[in-house]
Protein backbone atom coordinates (compact mmCIF):
# COMPACT_ATOMS: atom_id res chain seq x y z
CA UNK A 1 0.00 0.00 0.00
CA UNK A 2 3.28 2.58 1.10
CA UNK A 3 4.67 1.67 -2.36
CA UNK A 4 1.54 2.27 -4.64
CA UNK A 5 0.77 6.09 -3.12
CA UNK A 6 4.35 6.85 -3.17
CA UNK A 7 3.89 5.58 -7.06
CA UNK A 8 0.81 7.77 -7.38
CA UNK A 9 2.45 10.65 -6.18
CA UNK A 10 5.68 10.36 -8.31
CA UNK A 11 3.12 10.27 -11.41
CA UNK A 12 1.74 13.22 -10.18
CA UNK A 13 4.68 15.13 -9.60
CA UNK A 14 5.77 14.32 -13.40
CA UNK A 15 2.27 15.09 -14.83
CA UNK A 16 2.32 18.72 -12.92
CA UNK A 17 6.46 19.32 -13.70
CA UNK A 18 5.03 18.48 -17.34
CA UNK A 19 1.93 20.56 -17.14
CA UNK A 20 4.38 23.31 -15.83
CA UNK A 21 7.33 22.68 -18.25
CA UNK A 22 4.15 23.30 -21.52
CA UNK A 23 2.75 26.51 -19.10
CA UNK A 24 5.68 27.83 -19.40
CA UNK A 25 6.56 27.63 -23.17
CA UNK A 26 5.99 30.73 -25.17
CA UNK A 27 3.38 30.18 -28.20
CA UNK A 28 3.31 32.41 -31.12
CA UNK A 29 6.52 33.54 -33.60
CA UNK A 30 9.99 31.56 -33.36
CA UNK A 31 13.29 31.79 -34.79
CA UNK A 32 15.18 28.49 -35.33
CA UNK A 33 18.84 28.71 -36.25
CA UNK A 34 20.88 25.88 -37.36
CA UNK A 35 24.64 26.42 -36.44
CA UNK A 36 27.35 24.89 -39.16
CA UNK A 37 30.75 24.51 -38.73
CA UNK A 38 32.04 27.44 -40.82
CA UNK A 39 30.18 29.73 -38.56
CA UNK A 40 27.03 30.17 -40.90
CA UNK A 41 23.23 29.69 -39.61
CA UNK A 42 20.34 28.22 -42.04
CA UNK A 43 17.23 30.30 -40.29
CA UNK A 44 14.02 29.23 -40.59
CA UNK A 45 10.85 30.16 -39.04
CA UNK A 46 8.45 28.34 -36.70
CA UNK A 47 5.42 28.71 -34.87
CA UNK A 48 4.21 27.05 -31.51
CA UNK A 49 0.73 26.91 -31.21
CA UNK A 50 -1.87 25.25 -28.26
CA UNK A 51 -4.01 22.59 -29.84
CA UNK A 52 -6.42 20.72 -27.68
CA UNK A 53 -4.52 21.49 -24.39
CA UNK A 54 -1.05 20.22 -26.15
CA UNK A 55 1.79 22.24 -27.60
CA UNK A 56 2.21 21.74 -31.18
CA UNK A 57 4.57 23.54 -33.92
CA UNK A 58 4.73 24.61 -37.45
CA UNK A 59 7.81 24.85 -39.48
CA UNK A 60 7.12 27.34 -42.00
CA UNK A 61 8.32 28.02 -45.76
CA UNK A 62 6.81 30.26 -47.24
CA UNK A 63 3.05 28.51 -48.24
CA UNK A 64 4.18 25.77 -47.14
CA UNK A 65 3.48 24.41 -43.06
CA UNK A 66 4.70 21.39 -41.21
CA UNK A 67 3.06 20.32 -38.23
CA UNK A 68 4.96 19.13 -35.68
CA UNK A 69 2.84 17.30 -32.71
CA UNK A 70 5.61 14.93 -30.99
CA UNK A 71 7.00 17.39 -28.57
CA UNK A 72 8.14 15.98 -24.95
CA UNK A 73 8.96 18.08 -22.25
CA UNK A 74 11.25 17.62 -18.86
CA UNK A 75 11.53 20.49 -16.08
CA UNK A 76 14.51 22.26 -18.97
CA UNK A 77 14.37 20.39 -21.54
CA UNK A 78 12.32 19.94 -24.93
CA UNK A 79 12.56 16.75 -27.34
CA UNK A 80 10.70 17.38 -30.87
CA UNK A 81 10.34 14.18 -33.07
CA UNK A 82 10.43 15.63 -37.06
CA UNK A 83 6.95 13.64 -38.49
CA UNK A 84 8.03 12.20 -41.90
CA UNK A 85 12.05 12.24 -41.56
CA UNK A 86 14.52 10.12 -39.34
CA UNK A 87 15.18 13.49 -37.68
CA UNK A 88 14.69 15.14 -34.17
CA UNK A 89 15.45 18.30 -32.02
CA UNK A 90 16.89 17.66 -28.75
CA UNK A 91 17.15 20.99 -26.60
CA UNK A 92 17.44 22.93 -23.58
CA UNK A 93 15.44 25.86 -22.06
CA UNK A 94 17.78 28.16 -21.23
CA UNK A 95 14.83 30.91 -20.65
CA UNK A 96 10.70 30.80 -21.71
CA UNK A 97 12.12 32.22 -24.29
CA UNK A 98 15.29 30.49 -25.93
CA UNK A 99 16.54 27.14 -26.36
CA UNK A 100 19.50 25.44 -27.04
CA UNK A 101 20.51 21.98 -28.32
CA UNK A 102 21.29 20.37 -31.26
CA UNK A 103 19.39 19.11 -34.69
CA UNK A 104 19.91 15.09 -35.68
CA UNK A 105 18.88 13.44 -38.66
CA UNK A 106 20.07 10.67 -40.48
CA UNK A 107 22.70 9.98 -43.35
CA UNK A 108 23.98 7.25 -45.95
CA UNK A 109 27.19 7.08 -43.71
CA UNK A 110 26.40 8.23 -40.04
CA UNK A 111 23.76 10.61 -38.19
CA UNK A 112 24.59 14.44 -38.70
CA UNK A 113 24.48 16.73 -35.79
CA UNK A 114 23.98 20.32 -35.63
CA UNK A 115 24.09 22.91 -32.80
CA UNK A 116 20.35 24.51 -32.54
CA UNK A 117 19.01 27.65 -31.13
CA UNK A 118 15.72 28.86 -30.86
CA UNK A 119 14.83 32.18 -29.81
CA UNK A 120 11.11 33.80 -29.78
CA UNK A 121 10.62 36.13 -32.78
CA UNK A 122 9.73 39.52 -30.12
CA UNK A 123 13.44 38.74 -28.63
CA UNK A 124 15.38 39.13 -31.90
CA UNK A 125 15.81 42.59 -33.87
CA UNK A 126 14.80 42.55 -37.07
CA UNK A 127 17.70 42.75 -40.09
CA UNK A 128 17.85 46.45 -41.09
CA UNK A 129 16.43 46.08 -45.33
CA UNK A 130 17.03 48.65 -47.47
CA UNK A 131 15.27 48.85 -50.78
CA UNK A 132 16.71 45.69 -53.28
CA UNK A 133 18.78 46.92 -56.50
CA UNK A 134 15.77 45.06 -58.90
CA UNK A 135 13.51 42.74 -58.64
CA UNK A 136 14.96 39.62 -59.59
CA UNK A 137 11.14 37.96 -60.07
CA UNK A 138 11.24 35.38 -63.32
CA UNK A 139 13.88 32.44 -64.20
CA UNK A 140 17.40 32.54 -63.53
CA UNK A 141 19.68 29.95 -65.66
CA UNK A 142 21.87 28.56 -62.30
CA UNK A 143 25.50 27.35 -62.68
CA UNK A 144 26.63 25.58 -59.29
CA UNK A 145 30.54 24.36 -58.93
CA UNK A 146 30.76 21.14 -56.73
CA UNK A 147 34.11 20.86 -54.56
CA UNK A 148 35.47 18.82 -57.80
CA UNK A 149 34.97 21.75 -59.98
CA UNK A 150 32.40 20.43 -62.22
CA UNK A 151 29.50 22.32 -62.54
CA UNK A 152 25.84 21.41 -62.90
CA UNK A 153 22.90 23.03 -64.19
CA UNK A 154 19.75 24.52 -62.31
CA UNK A 155 16.93 27.05 -62.77
CA UNK A 156 15.74 29.61 -60.17
CA UNK A 157 12.08 30.58 -60.22
CA UNK A 158 11.40 33.35 -57.73
CA UNK A 159 8.79 36.03 -56.99
CA UNK A 160 9.58 39.12 -54.70
CA UNK A 161 7.65 41.56 -53.60
CA UNK A 162 9.52 44.22 -52.01
CA UNK A 163 12.20 42.85 -49.66
CA UNK A 164 10.43 39.50 -49.87
CA UNK A 165 11.72 36.64 -51.83
CA UNK A 166 10.51 33.31 -52.67
CA UNK A 167 10.06 30.40 -55.10
CA UNK A 168 12.68 27.47 -55.44
CA UNK A 169 15.59 26.16 -57.64
CA UNK A 170 14.82 23.18 -59.68
CA UNK A 171 17.84 20.79 -60.93
CA UNK A 172 17.33 17.80 -63.17
CA UNK A 173 16.10 15.80 -60.41
CA UNK A 174 13.37 17.78 -58.74
CA UNK A 175 13.14 21.02 -56.63
CA UNK A 176 14.41 22.30 -53.71
CA UNK A 177 11.06 22.90 -52.35
CA UNK A 178 10.01 25.71 -50.98
CA UNK A 179 12.45 28.63 -50.56
CA UNK A 180 11.77 31.95 -48.59
CA UNK A 181 14.20 34.73 -47.99
CA UNK A 182 14.55 38.37 -48.82
CA UNK A 183 16.33 41.02 -50.99
CA UNK A 184 18.53 43.87 -49.53
CA UNK A 185 20.43 45.96 -51.42
CA UNK A 186 22.05 44.26 -53.35
CA UNK A 187 22.41 40.73 -51.19
CA UNK A 188 19.57 38.32 -51.64
CA UNK A 189 19.52 35.31 -49.11
CA UNK A 190 16.75 32.46 -49.37
CA UNK A 191 16.77 29.21 -46.85
CA UNK A 192 14.48 26.03 -46.26
CA UNK A 193 14.12 23.45 -43.46
CA UNK A 194 11.97 20.90 -43.87
CA UNK A 195 13.82 18.32 -41.50
CA UNK A 196 15.99 16.48 -44.56
CA UNK A 197 16.63 19.87 -45.95
CA UNK A 198 18.66 22.37 -44.57
CA UNK A 199 19.55 24.81 -47.32
CA UNK A 200 20.82 28.64 -47.55
CA UNK A 201 21.25 30.56 -50.46
CA UNK A 202 23.26 33.45 -50.61
CA UNK A 203 24.25 35.91 -53.74
CA UNK A 204 25.76 39.33 -54.56
CA UNK A 205 23.07 41.03 -57.75
CA UNK A 206 25.25 42.86 -60.25
CA UNK A 207 22.39 44.02 -62.14
CA UNK A 208 18.73 43.26 -63.07
CA UNK A 209 20.11 40.39 -65.07
CA UNK A 210 22.69 38.83 -63.01
CA UNK A 211 24.07 37.42 -59.86
CA UNK A 212 27.23 36.69 -59.05
CA UNK A 213 29.04 35.47 -55.85
CA UNK A 214 26.48 32.99 -54.77
CA UNK A 215 27.04 30.08 -51.85
CA UNK A 216 24.66 27.57 -51.82
CA UNK A 217 24.87 26.25 -47.97
CA UNK A 218 23.57 22.90 -47.62
CA UNK A 219 23.07 21.09 -43.65
CA UNK A 220 26.66 21.28 -41.19
CA UNK A 221 29.37 21.32 -44.24
CA UNK A 222 28.05 21.46 -47.60
CA UNK A 223 29.15 24.39 -49.94
CA UNK A 224 28.83 25.06 -53.48
CA UNK A 225 29.70 28.09 -55.32
CA UNK A 226 26.51 29.39 -57.50
CA UNK A 227 26.21 31.97 -60.59
CA UNK A 228 22.84 33.17 -62.64
CA UNK A 229 21.95 34.88 -65.35
CA UNK A 230 17.95 35.57 -65.85
CA UNK A 231 16.60 33.58 -68.57
CA UNK A 232 13.12 33.33 -68.98
CA UNK A 233 13.73 30.27 -71.36
CA UNK A 234 15.97 28.22 -69.02
CA UNK A 235 15.53 23.86 -69.19
CA UNK A 236 17.29 21.81 -67.62
CA UNK A 237 18.80 18.76 -69.20
CA UNK A 238 17.42 14.93 -69.01
CA UNK A 239 20.88 14.14 -66.89
CA UNK A 240 18.62 12.13 -64.48
CA UNK A 241 16.95 9.57 -67.10
CA UNK A 242 16.37 6.05 -66.47
CA UNK A 243 15.52 3.50 -69.41
CA UNK A 244 14.75 0.10 -69.93
CA UNK A 245 17.40 -1.81 -71.03
CA UNK A 246 17.81 -3.73 -74.76
CA UNK A 247 15.19 -6.50 -74.89
CA UNK A 248 13.19 -5.70 -71.80
CA UNK A 249 9.77 -4.02 -71.53
CA UNK A 250 8.93 -5.30 -68.02
CA UNK A 251 9.87 -5.44 -64.39
CA UNK A 252 10.09 -8.23 -62.19
CA UNK A 253 10.22 -7.94 -58.32
CA UNK A 254 8.74 -8.79 -55.13
CA UNK A 255 9.51 -7.13 -51.84
CA UNK A 256 7.95 -6.85 -48.35
CA UNK A 257 5.70 -4.55 -47.08
CA UNK A 258 5.07 -2.93 -44.04
CA UNK A 259 2.81 -5.83 -42.73
CA UNK A 260 5.63 -8.16 -43.69
CA UNK A 261 3.96 -9.83 -46.49
CA UNK A 262 5.50 -10.35 -49.77
CA UNK A 263 4.21 -8.29 -53.16
CA UNK A 264 4.80 -8.85 -56.90
CA UNK A 265 4.14 -7.31 -59.46
CA UNK A 266 3.00 -10.49 -61.08
CA UNK A 267 -0.16 -10.36 -58.09
CA UNK A 268 -3.62 -10.54 -59.94
CA UNK A 269 -4.42 -7.41 -57.85
CA UNK A 270 -2.21 -5.56 -60.46
CA UNK A 271 -3.09 -7.51 -63.71
CA UNK A 272 -4.93 -5.88 -66.25
CA UNK A 273 -4.39 -2.51 -64.11
CA UNK A 274 -2.67 0.82 -65.24
CA UNK A 275 0.52 0.48 -62.66
CA UNK A 276 2.37 3.60 -60.88
CA UNK A 277 5.84 2.48 -59.20
CA UNK A 278 7.43 5.00 -57.37
CA UNK A 279 10.78 4.82 -56.71
CA UNK A 280 11.38 6.49 -53.49
CA UNK A 281 12.49 6.90 -49.77
CA UNK A 282 11.56 7.99 -46.28
CA UNK A 283 14.83 10.07 -46.41
CA UNK A 284 13.78 11.88 -49.76
CA UNK A 285 11.53 15.39 -49.68
CA UNK A 286 10.71 15.28 -52.95
CA UNK A 287 9.29 11.65 -52.46
CA UNK A 288 7.40 12.96 -49.36
CA UNK A 289 5.75 15.56 -52.02
CA UNK A 290 5.32 12.88 -54.36
CA UNK A 291 4.15 10.48 -51.76
CA UNK A 292 1.49 13.47 -50.80
CA UNK A 293 0.42 13.79 -54.71
CA UNK A 294 0.04 10.74 -55.25
CA UNK A 295 -1.57 9.32 -52.47
CA UNK A 296 -4.38 11.52 -53.13
CA UNK A 297 -4.41 10.95 -56.76
CA UNK A 298 -4.80 7.25 -56.07
CA UNK A 299 -7.83 7.52 -53.60
CA UNK A 300 -9.86 9.35 -56.18
CA UNK A 301 -8.54 6.95 -59.05
CA UNK A 302 -7.87 3.48 -57.90
CA UNK A 303 -11.66 2.60 -59.49
CA UNK A 304 -10.53 3.65 -62.75
CA UNK A 305 -8.29 0.45 -62.85
CA UNK A 306 -4.95 2.51 -61.20
CA UNK A 307 -2.82 1.13 -58.50
CA UNK A 308 0.48 2.00 -57.15
CA UNK A 309 3.24 0.63 -55.55
CA UNK A 310 6.40 2.12 -53.50
CA UNK A 311 9.72 0.62 -53.45
CA UNK A 312 11.93 2.23 -50.83
CA UNK A 313 15.29 2.54 -51.04
CA UNK A 314 16.69 3.32 -47.39
CA UNK A 315 19.70 4.64 -45.63
CA UNK A 316 19.92 0.71 -43.91
CA UNK A 317 19.31 -2.32 -44.59
CA UNK A 318 17.65 -2.83 -41.18
CA UNK A 319 13.97 -4.47 -42.37
CA UNK A 320 12.63 -3.19 -38.57
CA UNK A 321 14.34 0.43 -39.09
CA UNK A 322 12.94 1.01 -42.44
CA UNK A 323 10.12 -0.20 -41.66
CA UNK A 324 9.22 2.53 -38.87
CA UNK A 325 10.48 4.97 -41.09
CA UNK A 326 7.93 4.60 -43.73
CA UNK A 327 5.23 3.82 -41.35
CA UNK A 328 5.49 7.80 -41.08
CA UNK A 329 5.10 8.43 -44.78
CA UNK A 330 1.78 5.82 -44.39
CA UNK A 331 0.35 7.58 -41.80
CA UNK A 332 1.00 11.26 -42.72
CA UNK A 333 -0.16 10.88 -46.39
CA UNK A 334 -3.09 8.21 -45.40
CA UNK A 335 -0.80 5.80 -47.94
CA UNK A 336 -3.47 3.28 -48.84
CA UNK A 337 -0.85 1.57 -51.72
CA UNK A 338 1.76 -0.93 -50.97
CA UNK A 339 4.90 0.68 -49.81
CA UNK A 340 7.44 -2.25 -50.36
CA UNK A 341 11.00 -2.21 -48.79
CA UNK A 342 13.96 -3.58 -50.93
CA UNK A 343 16.23 -3.77 -48.46
CA UNK A 344 19.09 -2.03 -50.60
CA UNK A 345 20.38 0.77 -49.30
CA UNK A 346 19.97 3.97 -51.71
CA UNK A 347 23.95 4.33 -51.30
CA UNK A 348 24.41 0.67 -52.95
CA UNK A 349 26.21 1.56 -56.15
CA UNK A 350 24.29 -1.73 -57.40
CA UNK A 351 21.08 -1.12 -55.94
CA UNK A 352 19.21 -1.29 -59.40
CA UNK A 353 21.06 -4.26 -60.33
CA UNK A 354 20.25 -5.79 -57.39
CA UNK A 355 16.28 -4.68 -56.76
CA UNK A 356 15.58 -3.55 -60.80
CA UNK A 357 17.79 -5.31 -63.07
CA UNK A 358 15.65 -4.20 -66.11
CA UNK A 359 16.11 -0.82 -65.77
CA UNK A 360 19.74 0.85 -66.64
CA UNK A 361 20.47 2.93 -63.05
CA UNK A 362 18.46 5.34 -60.98
CA UNK A 363 19.52 8.26 -60.81
CA UNK A 364 16.86 10.37 -59.12
CA UNK A 365 14.50 9.79 -56.55
CA UNK A 366 11.44 10.01 -56.92
CA UNK A 367 11.61 7.91 -60.36
CA UNK A 368 8.07 7.49 -61.45
CA UNK A 369 7.24 4.09 -64.15
CA UNK A 370 4.13 3.69 -65.62
CA UNK A 371 3.00 0.70 -66.46
CA UNK A 372 0.20 -0.08 -68.80
CA UNK A 373 -2.58 -2.36 -68.83
CA UNK A 374 -0.60 -5.54 -70.96
CA UNK A 375 1.75 -4.95 -67.95
CA UNK A 376 4.65 -3.36 -70.32
CA UNK A 377 6.31 -0.27 -69.20
CA UNK A 378 5.16 2.91 -71.39
CA UNK A 379 7.05 5.57 -69.77
CA UNK A 380 9.82 6.11 -67.15
CA UNK A 381 9.81 10.07 -65.47
CA UNK A 382 13.25 10.74 -63.18
CA UNK A 383 12.67 13.26 -60.30
CA UNK A 384 9.38 14.92 -58.97
CA UNK A 385 8.50 18.74 -58.83
CA UNK A 386 6.66 18.98 -55.75
CA UNK A 387 4.47 22.47 -55.00
CA UNK A 388 6.78 24.37 -54.13
CA UNK A 389 7.83 24.85 -57.77
CA UNK A 390 4.38 26.41 -59.01
CA UNK A 391 3.82 26.40 -62.43
CA UNK A 392 6.10 23.55 -63.17
CA UNK A 393 4.39 21.44 -60.66
CA UNK A 394 0.58 22.41 -62.55
CA UNK A 395 2.49 20.85 -65.48
CA UNK A 396 3.63 17.72 -64.19
CA UNK A 397 0.01 17.18 -63.02
CA UNK A 398 -1.51 17.76 -66.26
CA UNK A 399 1.21 15.53 -67.68
CA UNK A 400 0.88 12.85 -65.30
CA UNK A 401 -3.31 12.68 -65.49
CA UNK A 402 -2.76 13.00 -69.62
CA UNK A 403 -0.38 9.61 -69.32
CA UNK A 404 -3.05 7.93 -66.90
CA UNK A 405 -6.17 8.79 -69.17
CA UNK A 406 -4.10 7.42 -72.30
CA UNK A 407 -3.15 4.05 -70.86
CA UNK A 408 -6.22 3.93 -69.07
CA UNK A 409 -7.98 4.18 -73.01
CA UNK A 410 -5.14 1.62 -74.58
CA UNK A 411 -6.89 -1.86 -75.00
CA UNK A 412 -4.84 -5.25 -73.95
CA UNK A 413 -3.83 -6.96 -77.24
Amino acid sequence: MIVRKISWVVMGLLLLQTANAQKNLVTGAWFGNLLREDGKQIRFHFDLKTENQKTVMYIINAAEKIRVDKIRYSADSVWIDMPVFESYFRAKRISDQRWEGSWTSAGTAQWSVMPFVAETQATVSAPALVPAVTDLTGKWAVTLTRLNGTTRPAIGDWQQKGNVLRGTVLAPSGDYRYLTGYVSGDELQLSTFDGSHAFLFTAKINSANQISDGMFYSGATGKEPWVAERNENASLPDAAAVFMKEGEDRLRFRFRGLDKKWVSISDARFKNKVVIIQIMGSWCPNCMDETAFLSEYYRKNKQRGVEVIGLAYEYSTDFERSRSSLRKFKDRFQVQYPLLITGVTVSDTLRTEKTLPQLTPIKAFPTTIFIGKDGKVAKIKAGFKGPGAGAYHAELKKEFAATIDQLLKTPVK
